[in-house]
């Protein structure tokens, strides 16, 4: 007796269980993958391949690959070469396949051609969501967020870090033409191998100088002026650090407030969100089957045409307007100190005076309207007004939609901090879940078709933590 416990001998006959199934308790969150994808009508969703050939090689299933995805992910497992050792090792995939190891290259393939049906995928998880009421409240938060791309920054162009770069090598080369200039001088003192070192290191430094030159030539064919060589796809984009950045996508999320479910989620390659309200709204819209929801935003969606078309659609946009007033911040009136009156359509100043309508123009799209008044110049509150002749008011022709979003947002003050906390926790979740290098594959489709795998991972682990495993497998069984 050892008074250790101790395990089975290798060589005996039977190691494991005679059934692969008593390995898999009835709780394992692998059975809610099994139920979901097994319920799926893959053939209707477009994968390909989900009915087999007549003649060749028999293939794969989309079921089991897909079960091996939604799997990964749900693990942590998003590398194909990393999914096909656990199909050999892990039991739970072992029990999810059946028994069946895909090579790598098969996963790849999948991931690759089956992007739009994956995103659909991720569509019927919410649909799934939708009867189960885990989207109770009509109200959603949406933000974007930076994700890094599979490209390095040093191989990223634009005009500003190419005139930079090329500064940068051109002060290198003459630092070190002075450093061969002072050998000639006194060769005794800078040794033989020192002067190949600055020689070679000059020759490489003009070939970076020639490439550069190729490189400005390719820029000016491209529409928005920037190159990024790995993933063409991927664009250099500003984050909250000052003078920080990476070279990545954009990752929009619509999330629900009650439960932190994602709703709806898209991926951009533009560095800022002020386009991409209207169309979340749609999208979080149609997914939580709602005709009119309640949806909360940063300053960065703040867009006049993206609020108007938000109410269009029947949503209520709350998003903040950034403070972006001169005057306000050199201590003088801003354009909340006057008061707009409909019937006189015109602006009552803080002296008491009215500013009355002049001129329409349009400017970017905008119809716009100006507003001042003939007795700015006798004015005591000039000095605090204006150092112009006239104070000028500009008015768009949709104003009346902001002022209605100002005052839903004066009712409901909290509105911002709500949405930093519904939003913050899923995207710390995913990039948690990504680790450092976040996204694995390249181009904006493939980029699309990994956060559509991530999402649906993410649901079903909320969904889990809310309802529990019997429950939602329960469900999924109706």
């Amino acid at each position: 007796m050892t008074r250790f416990v101790e395990g089975d001998e290798r060589t005996q006959s039977v190691l494991f269980p005679e059934r692969l199934e008593d390995w898999v308790s009835e709780v394992n969150p692998v059975r809610e993958v099994d139920r979901f994808v097994d319920e799926l009508n893959l053939k209707a969703l477009g994968f390909e391949r989900a009915t087999a050939a007549a003649t060749g090689r028999p293939g794969y299933h989309p079921a089991t690959l897909l079960k091996i995805y939604i799997y990964g992910y749900l693990n942590r497992i998003a590398s194909s070469r990393r999914l096909e050792r656990e199909c050999q090792r892990n039991v739970e995939l072992i029990w999810l396949t059946r028994c069946l190891a895909p090579d790598f290259k098969t996963l790849a393939d999948f991931r690759r051609d089956n992007g739009p049906a994956i995103r659909k995928v991720c569509e019927q998880f919410v649909v799934l969501c939708r009867k189960l009421n885990l989207f109770s409240e009509a109200m959603v938060a949406i933000n974007g967020s930076k994700f890094k791309a599979v490209n390095n920054r040093d191989k990223n162009f634009t005009t500003h870090e190419l005139k930079a770069r090329m500064a940068q090598l051109e002060e290198s080369v003459a630092r070190y033409l002075e450093e061969l200039d002072r050998a000639d001088r006194q060769p005794k003192q800078v040794p033989r191998m020192k002067v190949d070192s600055l020689k070679g290191k000059i020759a490489k430094i003009r070939e970076q100088m020639k490439e550069l030159v190729r490189i400005e030539e390719q820029l000016k064919q491209t529409p928005d002026e920037q190159i990024s060589q790995t993933d063409p796809d991927a664009r250099s984009m500003a984050t909250s650090g000052r003078g920080t950045g990476i070279v990545g996508y954009n990752v929009q999320t619509a999330v629900d407030t009650k439960n932190h479910m994602v709703v709806a989620h898209d991926v951009l390659n533009v560095g800022h969100d002020r386009t991409a309200l209207a169309d979340m709204a749609r999208q979080a819209q149609r997914a939580m089957g709602k005709e009119r929801l309640l949806v909360l935003a940063d300053r960065g969606y703040f867009s006049g045409e993206q609020i108007l078309a938000c109410e269009r659609d029947g949503n209520a946009p709350l998003v903040p307007k950034p403070m972006t007033s001169g005057a306000g911040a050199e201590g003088r009136f801003d354009k909340r100190d006057f008061v707009y009156d409909a019937k006189r359509d015109a602006y009552r100043c803080p002296a008491g005076k009215w500013a009355i309508y002049r001129f329409t123009r349009e400017e970017k799209g905008q119809t716009l309207h100006r507003y001042w008044s003939s007795d700015c110049g006798r004015c005591r509150l000039k000095d605090q007004c204006t150092p112009a002749p006239q104070r000028k008011i500009t008015r768009w022709e949709h104003e009346d939609v902001l002022e209605r979003m100002q005052d839903r947002l004066n009712y409901l003050p909290a509105t911002s901090r709500l949405q930093r906390q519904t939003v913050e926790h899923v995207f710390g979740t995913l990039k948690f879940w990504m680790g450092s290098a976040h996204f694995l594959t390249k181009r904006l489709r493939n980029v699309r078709t990994e956060v559509s795998l991530q999402v649906p991972a993410y649901n079903m682990e909320r969904a889990m933590k809310i309802l529990g495993v019997p429950a939602l497998l329960s469900a999924m069984r109706a």
